[in-house]
C-alpha cells in the first residue's frame, strides 16, 4: 500500500492520507472489509505522528469509507454504487467551488466559465 506525504505540500498530512485511502476505495484497490495499517505502523512507517494518522482515519469514518472495530482496527466500509456516486458528486461539487473562487479572483465571468466547460466536453483544447 503506496501512501506518498509531501511536507512541502500546503495539504495537511492528515488530509494527505484520508485523501489517498479514499481515492483507493474508489477506485477500487482497496475492497469492502479490506483491513488498513494500523495506526502505529501507518504512523512508523510515514514517519508521522500517530495523532495525525488517527485523525485520518478518524475523517475516513466519518465520511463512511471505513469502520472502525474497537480493538481489531479499521476496515473499508461496505459502500454501494449509489454511495460511491454521492461521494464523486461531493468532490466534483468542491473541485467546482475551487473553479468558481479561482474565476472570480481572475476576473473570469460564470459564461466564460461555461464556455470552455463546453468546449472540454465537446473535446476541444483550441485555448491550450
Amino acid at each position: 500500500m503506496n501512501i506518498l506525504i509531501s511536507t512541502l505540500s500546503q495539504t495537511p498530512i492528515y488530509e494527505q492520507i484520508r485523501g489517498q485511502f479514499k481515492e483507493m476505495v474508489l477506485t477500487g484497490k482497496l475492497k469492502s472489509g479490506e483491513q488498513l495499517p494500523s495506526i502505529r505502523l501507518l504512523s512508523k512507517d510515514l514517519k508521522v505522528g500517530v495523532v495525525t494518522v488517527k485523525r485520518a482515519y478518524e475523517e475516513l469514518e466519518k465520511e463512511g469509507i471505513v469502520i472502525n472495530l474497537q480493538g481489531r482496527g479499521c476496515f473499508v466500509a461496505e459502500i454501494d454504487a449509489a454511495k460511491i456516486k454521492k461521494i464523486h458528486l461531493n468532490i466534483l461539487s468542491e473541485r467546482l467551488h475551487e473553479i468558481k473562487d479561482f474565476s472570480s479572483t481572475a476576473g473570469i465571468s460564470r459564461e466564460e466559465v461555461i464556455s470552455v466547460l463546453n468546449k472540454v466536453y465537446r473535446g476541444g483544447n483550441d485555448d491550450r
